[in-house]
């Protein structure tokens, strides 16, 4: 990938750090969440989390402040999708996470026909042979 750095024009032969993750709207990540989806049919595996997300885009310092932690105005939630060096992530609000689950419900009901049944046999042999033997 090559991009052009805008403050000292130069060419870059490798992407800027941090750029490998791809922030985007609600709506624009739920269809490119399909495209991921769609992409790990024939192989490969689609890794969502979903977290608490305070608005902090900094890492904590290591000194703890004296000053209190004040809990954010809005609560919003940071989800992120990846699929080998592909990563997709969006930030929902407190307000939107209604419209937003709905939609997210529908995409993972229709792509969750790849999954495969647990292989059980081994466990259950293991539970009775230990029970037998206590």
């Amino acid at each position: 990938m090559v991009r052009l750095c805008p403050t000292t024009s130069l060419l870059l032969s490798r992407p800027l750090q941090g750029s490998n993750m791809v922030h985007l709207e609600n709506e624009a990540f739920l269809s490119e969440l399909t495209r991921l989806f769609q992409k790990s049919r024939t192989a490969g595996a689609v890794y969502i989390t979903m977290k608490q997300y305070n608005g902090q885009t900094k890492p904590k310092t290591t000194k703890p402040k004296t000053e209190l932690v004040t809990e954010p105005a809005e609560h919003m939630c940071l989800i992120r999708a990846t699929r080998g060096n592909k990563k997709i992530t969006t930030v929902i609000k407190a307000k939107d996470i209604n419209k937003f689950q709905m939609a997210y419900s529908n995409i993972i009901k229709a792509n969750m026909d790849g999954l495969k049944k647990r292989d059980r046999k081994g466990t259950k042999a293991k539970s009775k042979k230990a029970k037998a033997t206590q």
